[in-house]
């Protein structure tokens, strides 16, 4: 199978000019979504990694097939307010205006090796943005994982940039 194919895209969507890549498909595939999970599996299951960590929400659903996986725990990383103990917040610029983004702060101990995973990594504001709670807890990102990279929106570029390890399946690049 494979992945990249599994991988709808809307034109046009959420206004003139994208392409959205849509995961839905790939995750109502077996196949593909199996093959998606045991390839992060195979990546990750030899490396000393602690916990695994997902950004809201797609980077729920595979982060938490990862974890199960890797008989690891999961944490989830939500929207402002979702959470309903003390949290770790950041708040990061979009390209119009800002969001927030919060971890429980019990979540992650000193020293945990962490694999922060989304579904894709676009402009990198939001998974810069976690990777930042993360280190806050005193936490070790190992590596930030992600399904398609979209290296022409900036995100590849600000992450290189930024010196965290990163690690995609799959790359939609002039498309």
């Amino acid at each position: 199978m494979n992945i990249k194919e599994a991988i709808r895209t809307i034109p046009d969507f959420p206004k003139e000019g994208i392409q959205y890549r849509d995961i839905t498909t790939l995750l109502q595939n077996g196949n593909a979504f199996k093959e998606t999970i045991d390839i992060f599996h195979d990546r990750y299951i030899s490396r000393s990694i602690d916990i695994i960590a997902g950004i809201e929400a797609r980077g729920f659903i595979i982060g938490s097939a990862l974890a199960y996986a890797l008989g690891k725990g999961f944490v989830p990383i939500r929207k402002k307010g979702k959470l309903p103990s003390e949290v770790y917040t950041k708040t990061y610029q979009l390209e119009y205006g800002s969001d927030t983004i919060e971890m429980h702060k019990d979540s992650i101990k000193e020293g945990t090796r962490v694999v922060l995973v989304d579904d894709l990594l676009a402009t990198g504001g939001t998974i810069l943005a976690a990777a930042s709670l993360i280190r806050d807890a005193g936490g070790i990102i190992d590596e930030l994982a992600f399904i398609v990279d979209l290296p022409d929106v900036g995100g590849h570029r600000k992450l290189t940039e930024s010196g965290y390890p990163f690690y995609y399946i799959c790359q939609f690049e002039g498309e």
